[in-house]
């Protein structure tokens, strides 16, 4: 019981961590650092503000802020997935959850690959007790 604990704490600290840096979202993943730059470019154009546009460059700075601090880094992400690599088979295979699944929440196929998961699909039971 406390193995499939720890699986599902590191799966879904995997999935938390690919969602929230954008995964399934088409375009380039946003980094730190760039959203840093945007920050020190908003916070430039706020010194020469006025009414409204100096509202509207309070709001853009405090959401880059926000989306900032959602963000992995890429290097903390790796230890997660190298901890996703070694549970995601074992974890897939007594939940039930098949390697189309874990493509559809956003999992790579690489991360996948790594992970041993099958491409097939899991039987429901009832046809593999026929």
């Amino acid at each position: 019981m406390a193995r499939g604990r720890d699986e599902a704490r590191i799966v879904r600290a995997y999935l938390d961590a690919i969602d929230n840096n954008g995964a399934k979202r088409p375009g380039r993943r946003r980094s730190p650092e760039s959203i840093n730059k945007q920050i020190a470019q908003v916070d430039a154009l706020l010194r020469e503000a006025h009414g409204i546009e100096k509202l509207k460059l309070v709001k853009q700075r405090r959401d880059l802020e926000a989306t900032r601090a959602k963000v992995v880094p890429v290097a903390d992400r790796s230890g997660l997935e190298r901890d996703f690599v070694r549970v995601a088979r074992s974890y897939g295979e007594r939940r039930g959850i098949d390697y189309a699944m874990w493509r559809e929440v956003g999992v790579p196929a690489a991360v996948l690959t790594k992970a041993k998961v099958p491409r097939t699909r899991l039987s429901t039971g009832s046809a593999a007790n026929r």
